[in-house]
């Protein structure tokens, strides 16, 4: 526990990814060495703790949990990591070799500030499986034996770890839109919020597509958009027209029997309007928070656009930040477990980046109880400098 809050303090520290630069000398260095080698710290310890530390935070609050899956691609390193049953081929067109990850990132619903991970799902394929099996078995298969069952897997795991939370909003990309999650995951307060994938069938036998742009218009708002080489988008100003509706959708032959064969979910879509715009935003969203009014509607598509956060959360594992890809570990199980530690690290890096964007006189609620403002009160009374030039002049507000 010692040297896992250690290496948690370093890295937080120093952002890097090389245990020699984590360390300050060679015995240092050896410790962590074996630490992230030792099978008695596995991988589930390490995010039973950073859900644990999540848990603690939220308390009675609403939060979107944000799942996505990322590719930790060591192929680079090829002939130094252990070809053993922690890596495989991954999603690289080419060259793929290492393993994957699947978080459930936690925030809040009203102030948007990190919490940590609800669950981790990180595994691997084996070396020979191919990147995807779209076959007619496949498909046949129940929806537990499918690796897109994480998507699924995932929400159970955060909603029974988060049931202290007022309510529950999970957050996903198309990859998300699977019959079966929204037959097995919301309850009165887990609400599953999802871009559309598939173009379905939905009631009178129209497509979810075209049935939504017919419905009428209910309003629509400016939003700014930074420009982006890597998607082709321009910076502008983007005027989008925002519709809603109830809709039907309906499971395919393969679902399970004891699962229902329609379900009623609502639908919005958020088209950016004008003339000679290159890769507009077009976004049609699938919840199953009910959906009556423009001002509801509009909440979704804003914590719809949270779910960006993850990407950065990724960037800075994988290129700006620690690098994880670059890690000159050679045994895979050590690489996925430093891989957690980092993912825990990043969280205490946006807070501290929050706690810098904000005025010393702000209030700190969001971070600190009343009784705890109450300590904080009574401490810096204590350890202040004694003359006016030494006092910290902080109040904390109640």
């Amino acid at each position: 526990m010692n040297r896992g809050n250690s290496i948690l303090n370093r890295l937080f520290a120093n952002s890097v990814h090389s245990i020699r630069r984590l360390a300050s000398n060679d015995s240092e260095a050896k410790a962590i060495y074996r630490f992230l080698q030792n099978d008695h710290v596995s991988e589930d310890d390490i995010i039973r703790n950073m859900s644990s530390n999540c848990v603690s935070c939220v308390g009675n609050r609403p939060v979107l949990c944000i799942q996505d899956t990322s590719d930790v691609n060591l192929y680079n390193h090829k002939n130094r990591i252990k070809k053993d049953d922690y890596i495989g081929t991954t999603n690289a067109a080419t060259n793929g070799l290492g393993f994957h990850i699947h978080p459930g990132f936690v925030i809040d619903a009203e102030s948007f500030m990190p919490y940590g991970f609800s669950t981790i799902k990180i595994w691997n394929r084996s070396h020979e499986q191919a990147k995807k099996d779209v076959s007619h078995q496949k498909k046949m298969l129940p929806i537990e034996g499918k690796e897109s069952y994480r998507w699924i897997e995932s929400s159970l795991k955060s909603k029974n770890i988060l049931q202290s939370a007022s309510e529950i909003i999970i957050i996903q990309d198309r990859e998300g839109d699977i019959y079966e999650q929204f037959a097995l995951v919301p309850d009165s307060k887990t609400h599953l919020l999802i871009r559309a994938k598939t173009n379905r069938i939905v009631q009178e036998k129209q497509k979810l597509f075209e049935y939504l742009g017919s419905q009428p218009l209910q309003g629509s708002y400016e939003v700014k958009v930074e420009g982006d080489k890597r998607r082709s988008t321009t910076k502008r100003t983007a005027t989008i027209e925002v519709r809603f509706s109830t809709v039907t959708i309906r499971g395919n032959q393969y679902i399970d029997r004891n699962l229902p064969r329609n379900i009623t979910l609502y639908a919005i879509e958020a088209k950016e309007v004008g003339d000679d715009i290159k890769n507009p935003i077009h976004w049609r969203l699938l919840t199953t928070k009910k959906v009556e009014d423009l001002q509801t509607a509009l909440l979704c598509i804003e914590w719809y656009t949270c779910r960006w956060v993850i990407e950065e959360v990724f960037r800075i594992l994988k290129k700006e930040g620690f690098n994880i890809e670059a890690s000159e570990l050679s045994q895979p199980k050590a690489i996925r477990k430093l891989c957690l530690m980092m993912l825990e690290t990043i969280i205490k890096l946006f807070i501290m980046q929050i706690a810098y964007s904000i005025p010393e006189e702000s209030c700190p609620q969001s971070c600190f109880s009343a009784e705890e403002i109450v300590c904080l009160e009574q401490q810096i009374e204590q350890l202040e400098g004694k003359t006016d030039k030494l006092k910290t002049h902080i109040h904390l507000p109640i």
